[in-house]
């Protein structure tokens, strides 16, 4: 009974439960809308073992991005430009994207332009290590611009 459907691999069902019983392992329904549905004789913990193993190794290969944010004012001073420049150069270096803010108190937001100088000097310190991906973008009281590491 079993043994003339092996070429084709047709069977019934009570026929593929006893081979896949006899070889000791699990039946398994693939494609249940198939006409006739399509079943696999397989051990289904090792299945979902080696499966769950594949996700873990996909997901560790995928880049995660890290973005480091540092904070000016218009009114930075030379020093702390270059303290803030030299972590900026550091994080770009691990590989992590650097958001750089110059955020406007009060008042200090009629200095847009001193702003945008030291957001566009800042990227000009780092264009060696890091391009500019976005350029320096005023959204409400603070002006945006962010840097993505050199490959």
């Amino acid at each position: 009974m079993v043994g003339d459907n092996v070429e084709t691999g047709i069977f019934q069902l009570r026929d593929a439960l006893a081979l896949a019983e006899e070889q000791e392992l699990d039946l398994v329904e693939i494609s249940p809308s198939a006409n006739p549905p399509v079943c696999k004789i397989m051990d289904y913990k090792k299945f979902l073992y080696e499966q769950k193993k594949k996700q873990k190794e996909i997901k560790s290969k995928s880049a995660k991005v890290v973005v480091k944010e540092i904070r000016l004012g218009p009114n930075t001073d030379d020093h702390d430009f270059d303290f803030k420049l030299k972590h900026a150069i550091k994080f770009l270096q691990d590989g992590a994207k650097v958001k750089v803010d110059v955020f406007f108190k009060g008042r200090s937001i009629i200095y847009k332009d001193k702003g945008e100088y030291i957001l566009l000097r800042f990227a000009q310190e780092l264009e060696e290590y890091g391009k500019v991906e976005r350029l320096p973008k005023l959204e409400g009281k603070r002006m945006i611009m962010i840097v993505a590491p050199k490959k």
